[in-house]
C-alpha cells in the first residue's frame, strides 16, 4: 500500500483530477484547501495587503490557495495515478503544476 499525495496547482483542475481518480477506481480522496510559503511570501509584498495580515486574511484570497489530495491504495496502482494525472495537469516537472509523492504505507485501519 502506499499513500499517495498530489499537491494540485490549478485549482480548476480540481474537479477533473477527482473524475479521471473516480474512473480508474481510486475512492477515498481527502481534499484539503492548501497554500504554501512561496504563495503566502508573495502576498506579503502586495499593495493591497494589510500591514499586519493574519494568517486567515491570507488563505481567504482565491488567488493563494491550491489542494492537496490524499489517498491510500495499492501500489500497483500509483503508476496508474501519476500518468493520468499528467495527462490532466501536464508534466508535474513543469513549474506551476504541482507535486506528487508517494509514501509507503504499512498499515491501514479503517474502510477505504
Amino acid at each position: 500500500m502506499e499513500a499517495v499525495v498530489l499537491i494540485l496547482n490549478d485549482v480548476d483542475l480540481l474537479h477533473e483530477v477527482l473524475r479521471a481518480w473516480d474512473e480508474i477506481g481510486v475512492r477515498g480522496v481527502t481534499v484539503l484547501r492548501s497554500t504554501g510559503l512561496g504563495r503566502i511570501g508573495n502576498a506579503l509584498y502586495r499593495d493591497d495587503t494589510p500591514l499586519f495580515p493574519s494568517l486567515s486574511e491570507l488563505l481567504e484570497r482565491d488567488e493563494l490557495h491550491h489542494f492537496t489530495l490524499l489517498s491510500v491504495m495499492e501500489s500497483n496502482r500509483v503508476e496508474q495515478i501519476i500518468e493520468i494525472t499528467q495527462q490532466i495537469t501536464g508534466p508535474l516537472t513543469a513549474p506551476n503544476t504541482g507535486v506528487l509523492f508517494t509514501l509507503p504505507v504499512g498499515r491501514v485501519i479503517g474502510g477505504m
